[in-house]
């Protein structure tokens, strides 16, 4: 098996190629990469609907059509448990017996009685299974599939597993990169770069999994940003159709010539910011289920105030600027009895930076449906 952080990796990029599937069918959106010793990818493959192949079977017929004909040294990481029943399609548990996998990792359990237990029938043959890699992410992704279904349909008994009192709004992220001290600029305004290529091209892998990044305008005028998910090279990491969609709050003009107004996915979505839960409640109905902030602090701290982010990304350099320009501003606390207390997911040492993942209890209890 391998190391958690090339399955954490590995699983991220599963969770970009779950989104290529239809998200509005009674099939959930599933991806799965095949990997090697390495952790390099040798083939993928996602679920494009009711009776297509399943994810693990399109990535299997890939690795195939490449010419691997060996599978023992490679481990399947799949969004979703592998499924262990007939329907329109095979069992993907029979699938990956039959080629030998060497292992499978998988984000969220498949909660159906027909088509759960895919994790127990792999170990009974033998082969090693991790279960909840990356689940946080893979379970807001198979959150709108279970609520679509409800208590039954055509997945079997879900039981109360979709949660009544899912949210209306995106899972919203908010990314920030700052100082040991919390200082997200220097004096005159400059930030970049805080942190180095290794935290950056982290940042990059998570925006390609993300359906819509935000911005205010200020960091528009200030940064001219992209918006994009980018390669180490400047190349896009995902087809230009799978780029996250630019979202900029705030009533301000930004320039024609501003770079986000090219950017690959069309042109930006615009809201004024004065009410955030309603402009957060509109972009979930423009089909934005996942939606990445990554500033400014204006902006952030407004989110955090209102109760509206259900995680940070603190990416955290060994350095220090002082001064009055903090990552964040106000968010709305008093006294310390008011304070906003957050679950430590993750840490991760990325070059000589180090990434906190920050998550909110409530929407553990939102989407934490295991």
């Amino acid at each position: 098996m391998l190391n958690g952080q090339l399955l954490e990796e590995a699983m991220q990029r599963a969770c970009v190629i779950a989104r290529r599937g239809p998200a509005d069918t009674p099939n959930p959106q599933v991806g799965c990469v095949l990997v090697d010793a390495a952790g390099r990818i040798v083939a993928e493959g996602w679920h494009l609907g009711s009776g297509t192949p399943h994810a693990e079977i399109a990535a299997l017929a890939t690795a195939r059509a490449r010419g691997v004909t060996d599978f023992s040294e490679l481990t399947a990481v799949v969004t979703l448990e592998p499924c262990n029943h007939t329907g329109r399609t095979g069992p993907c548990v029979a699938a990956l017996k039959a080629v030998r996998i060497g292992a499978v990792a998988f984000g969220s359990t498949d909660p159906g009685a027909l088509s759960g237990g895919g994790a127990g029938a792999l170990a009974a043959a033998g082969i090693p299974v991790k279960a909840g890699v990356g689940k946080l992410s893979t379970d807001v992704l198979r959150s709108d599939w279970l609520r679509r279904v409800g208590g039954g349909s055509k997945t079997g008994n879900l039981g109360g597993a979709a949660g009544a009192d899912a949210l209306s709004r995106p899972y919203t992220i908010a990314k920030w990169a700052q100082t040991v001290d919390g200082r997200a600029a220097a004096s005159d305004g400059s930030s970049q770069w805080i942190t180095g290529a290794a935290a950056r091209a982290d940042v990059h892998l998570r925006r390609a999994a993300a359906d819509a990044i935000a911005v205010g305008t200020g960091t528009v005028l200030a940064d001219d940003p992209s918006l994009t998910a980018r390669g180490v090279n400047g190349e896009l990491l995902v087809p230009a159709r799978e780029q996250p969609r630019p979202v900029i709050f705030g009533k301000r003009e930004i320039p024609a010539a501003a770079r986000v107004n090219s950017h690959p996915a069309g042109a930006p979505i615009r809201k004024h910011g004065t009410d955030l839960l309603k402009d957060l409640n509109e972009l979930k109905a423009q089909g934005i289920n996942t939606l990445f902030v990554e500033g400014g602090p204006t902006l952030i701290s407004a989110l955090l105030a209102l109760n509206l982010v259900d995680e940070c990304l603190i990416y955290i350099a060994p350095a220090l600027l002082g001064g009055k320009r903090h990552a964040i501003g106000d968010i709305g606390v008093e006294s310390i009895a008011e304070i906003k207390r957050f679950s430590a997911v993750e840490t991760r040492q990325l070059g000589d930076d180090l990434l906190v993942r920050l998550v909110m209890k409530e929407a553990l209890g939102v989407y934490g449906a295991d």
